[in-house]
């Protein structure tokens, strides 16, 4: 079994690559980038599970919009969340 121990430091480099990756990914002139995800897009992005993002709208963490039965979300409050100025 092999045990891998992570600093901080390694937690702050992979924060700045994936948000990073994130704003490649929302780049203008990148193509039409969408300003409302839909639930799944946002797992995706997070790399979470519907349980955790479930518990991200129960506390507050990440505001949405319900149309029938879809959930949508902000782009700029999911990049807001991982730059940590919200809240």
């Amino acid at each position: 079994m092999n045990v891998d121990l992570l600093s901080k430091e390694d937690l702050k480099i992979f924060k700045t690559e994936l948000l990073n990756e994130i704003r490649e990914m929302i780049k203008p002139g990148a193509g039409q980038s969408k300003q409302w995800l839909k639930s799944a897009e946002v797992r995706k992005m997070l790399s979470i599970s519907p349980g955790t993002l479930q518990n991200l709208r129960i506390n507050g963490t990440l505001r949405y919009t319900k149309i029938g039965g879809m959930m949508y979300y902000k782009l700029e409050d999911i990049t807001k969340i991982l730059e940590g100025n919200q809240r």
